[in-house]
């Protein structure tokens, strides 16, 4: 058993733990999960997103994107969708299916605008083209800015997680949400 994590509670605790340092550490693999929501075409549409807030005590995650995008329509649709996370480090595997709410106002939203706004990043949502838009003059690493921004936070309650860790005398596997744990079968 890895890092003395012998109960369940010891495991979900570690769990928020790892989150957290991931949303801080730029270096930590679950900095870049993987979310995936339902296509307009009924398909999985997966990309990686950025932690950028964890709120143990509400079970959130926050992640920034262009409210122009394709996930934001997606969302907005299906309000429903599934992270998964990887560490080569600690040889788990975490799937969490959570429920999306996007917000393109209010102070929450203005106090991360704030933030963004005076870094390197702000040009990437005040682009007067929407992420994905085909361009016919060719690439370009330096898209046309507007005065507006485009900003949106991705807020996504917990609803379950589905927590693997691969191990060479075995591997553990659990099923857990804010009020339950259930062992699986690996």
């Amino acid at each position: 058993m890895k890092h003395g994590l012998d109960t369940s509670q010891d495991i979900r605790q570690q769990i928020w733990k790892e989150l957290g340092r991931g949303c801080v550490d730029r270096h930590h693999a679950w900095r870049t999960p993987v979310l995936a929501t339902v296509g307009f075409d009924g398909l999985p549409n997966v990309r990686t997103v950025v932690l950028r807030k964890v709120d143990t005590n509400q079970q959130t995650l926050c992640f920034y994107t262009d409210a122009r995008s394709a996930k934001v329509s997606e969302l907005t649709k299906q309000p429903k969708a599934v992270l998964a996370f990887w560490s080569a480090r600690l040889n788990w595997q975490l799937r969490v299916k959570v429920a999306i709410s996007v917000a393109t106002e209010g102070p929450e939203m203005q106090v991360h605008w704030q933030r963004v706004q005076q870094s390197a990043s702000a040009g990437d949502y005040m682009a007067n083209e929407a992420p994905g838009t085909e361009r016919s003059t060719g690439f370009s690493t330096s898209p046309t800015l507007s005065g507006d921004h485009h900003f949106a936070l991705l807020n996504a309650q917990v609803l379950q997680m589905d927590w693997l860790e691969l191990g060479q005398g075995g591997h553990r596997r659990a099923r857990l949400s804010a009020d339950t744990w259930q062992w699986l079968i690996p």
